[in-house]
């Protein structure tokens, strides 16, 4: 790719809503996380950052594996935000773009990763993220329809990797910080600049928040293995 390019894999949450530990959960065999890290090696970066709890490092066997490439832990903050941060400080220095990836979307592949490269190497920032196809609807406090139509023109469900020149990352969340904000990605960051982050579709890249989500995920992913 010319330049360095490293990732931060945020892993540091604590799996409440799926009921068990997602990202330890085995995937065709090898632990969710495990699955995400291994993606970001095979398309070629310099290093990976997790962000992750000792527990779970040990849990999942990445403090015995290896990579060709150095694969580090750090832990986790408050916020999601405050994780990236910790990921960020972590980078080597000659870092110049950076991806920050959820580490429970484990179907993301190497060549899912170049694509999202090369549209930020164009634009400075890239995400990976898919148009909405269903019929949305708001709903009251009981859980009823409004009869209020919501339009999916232009509506698109954001995922990661997210993918920026470093420089451009951390001055906005240098902008985030001033301003106490609290974003859930990357892109929300950006827009605090005024930068706007174009959007690439990558495939099947599903996050695992239930249990359901890991059995379709494994579906998928032993579909790709056998094409």
């Amino acid at each position: 790719m010319g330049v360095m390019f490293s990732a931060v894999i945020v892993a540091a949450g604590s799996s409440r809503r799926a009921g068990f530990d997602k990202l330890a959960a085995p995937l065709a065999g090898v632990p969710v996380l495990c699955r995400s890290v291994q993606a970001f090696v095979e398309a070629g970066c310099a290093c990976v950052v997790v962000v992750c709890p000792e527990e779970r490092w040990q849990t999942v066997g990445l403090a015995d594996a290896t990579y060709p490439v150095p694969v580090l832990r750090v832990d986790g903050g408050a916020e999601r935000q405050d994780s990236v941060a910790a990921g960020l400080a972590a980078l080597p220095t000659d870092t110049r773009w950076v991806a920050v990836h959820d580490g429970a979307r484990p179907l993301i592949t190497p060549q899912g990763i170049r694509d999202c490269m090369a549209a930020a190497a164009q634009t400075g920032a890239a995400a990976c993220a898919h148009p909405v196809v269903d019929t949305l609807k708001r709903v009251d406090a009981d859980g009823l329809s409004l009869p209020e139509k919501v339009s999916r023109d232009y509506l698109w469900g954001m995922e990661t990797p997210q993918i920026f020149d470093i420089a451009l990352l951390r001055r906005a969340y240098d902008c985030v910080a001033e301003q106490g904000l609290v974003v859930t990605d990357e892109v929300s960051a950006m827009e605090t600049l005024g930068i706007p982050t174009r959007l690439v579709q990558v495939g099947p890249n599903l996050k695992i928040t239930l249990p359901g989500d890991l059995e379709l995920a494994e579906l998928i992913f032993n579909n790709r293995s056998a094409q």
